[in-house]
């Protein structure tokens, strides 16, 4: 596979552009939003489901699946798209975002990060090396470099001694997936994926700090990845401080090659930082907010469970396609959710799914068109044009 990334597309006005990601999946149109299934499974829709709305790319966890169902069970059956019935691209996190999350039950070292499964409390060492194995394992199309994710707030020491360690495990990582390689190479049968089709994407932190960003994006590029990613973002920072971030450092990544803003999703975000020159996001807060009872709407984030929806027999969105706003009424929804069915929290999830979908086409579309600015203030406006009356 000798392409990896094609801009297609550039904005006159801003730094938004449109390309193409070219895997062993197929190609993903960008910019693109990448569902977070951390287990195998975009919580409570099927595969199918997904790909009917039209999702080419998800999010797996090296982390979490190497626990359950345990790597020798997903070597069984050949890869994750086959465990989970998945044809299109796979992502995988390395492991580095459960190094910020579960800080509590980790402790870091030069070679790697000792973990407590919260589970059953077993003790587990995961290193650079390690996480290349078990994404290789799953047949991920993009791997991860394990990485440090930083929190915030952090001093200024702790973020520059995270983003030395983070560099020095991009080099170990990219040194065991050219062995990997190299193995496949010499011998086909050494293992059942195509290897030599999967990519591998730095990871640019250093936390609020512009100089320790800079100097981390310099040093993953002379070390060389097929994409570069800006992680240790949305962990709490100012929006501001974020978009600073974004806007400083994208501009010295690789422009031939993807850029992705890690856990990055809200549409407000996605609109802003795509004009930065971000082609890629992942977010948990589309699916895990519509869990909650919270769906996004052409205007606005929208409360189902707040009872003035308890008589409302529109759909949630009179503006969206979808399957669920096609089929069914806030009503019956709010009801659903108050009752604590189970298909209330999978048709407001597969709602919010096409709804970051179709925000992704409008994107596309507007940067091919030369009208980015023009379709970003309208969608703006209508998406804070609504008051929801609270009444619960």
């Amino acid at each position: 596979m000798e392409k990896k990334f094609q801009v297609i597309k550039k904005d006159k006005e801003t730094k938004a552009r449109a390309g193409k990601i070219y895997t062993a999946h197929g190609e993903i149109e960008t910019p693109v939003f990448i569902p977070v299934g951390t287990q195998g499974t975009v919580k409570t829709l099927s595969s199918e489901e997904l790909e009917q709305a039209n999702v080419q790319i998800i999010q797996g966890n090296a982390y979490h699946l190497s626990f359950r169902p345990g790597i020798e069970v997903i070597r069984k059956a050949e890869g994750l798209h086959n465990f989970m019935n998945w044809k299109r691209a796979i992502l995988t996190d390395s492991g580095g975002f459960q190094v910020f999350s579960l800080s509590n039950l980790r402790e870091v070292t030069p070679q790697g990060v000792k973990f407590r499964y919260p589970y059953n409390g077993s003790e587990h060492f995961f290193t650079p090396e390690k996480s290349i194995e078990i994404q290789l394992a799953l047949g991920a199309d993009i791997l991860m470099c394990f990485d440090e994710c930083t929190p915030y707030p952090c001093d200024y020491e702790y973020a520059k001694n995270s983003m030395e360690r983070t560099l020095e495990w991009a080099k170990r990582c990219k040194e065991k997936f050219q062995v990997e390689n190299l193995k496949f190479e010499e011998n086909k049968n050494y293992q059942l994926l195509t290897i030599n089709h999967q990519l591998l994407f730095g990871i640019v932190q250093g936390g609020i700090y512009s100089d320790l960003r800079r100097e981390s994006a310099e040093k993953t590029i002379e070390i060389g990845f097929d994409g570069y990613a800006l992680g240790g973002l949305s962990v709490g920072e100012p929006k501001e401080k974020m978009y600073e971030i974004v806007e400083k450092i994208v501009p010295l990544l690789q422009e031939d090659l993807p850029h992705y803003l890690m856990g990055v999703g809200t549409p407000e975000e996605i609109w802003e930082t795509v004009g930065m020159g971000v082609d890629m996001f992942d977010c948990v807060q589309p699916t895990r907010n519509a869990r909650n009872g919270q769906v996004f709407t052409t205007f606005g984030k929208l409360n189902i469970k707040n009872a003035t929806y308890r008589n409302d027999f529109r759909p949630l969105d009179e503006e969206c396609l979808c399957p669920v706003c096609q089929n069914y009424t806030r009503a019956y929804l709010s009801h659903l959710y108050r009752a604590e069915e189970i298909l209330g929290l999978r048709l407001n999830t597969l709602h919010n799914l096409y709804f970051m979908i179709k925000l992704f086409g409008l994107i596309r579309k507007s940067i091919v068109e030369n009208c980015f600015l023009e379709e970003k203030e309208k969608f703006l406006n209508k998406y804070f044009s609504y008051t929801e009356v609270r009444n619960e």
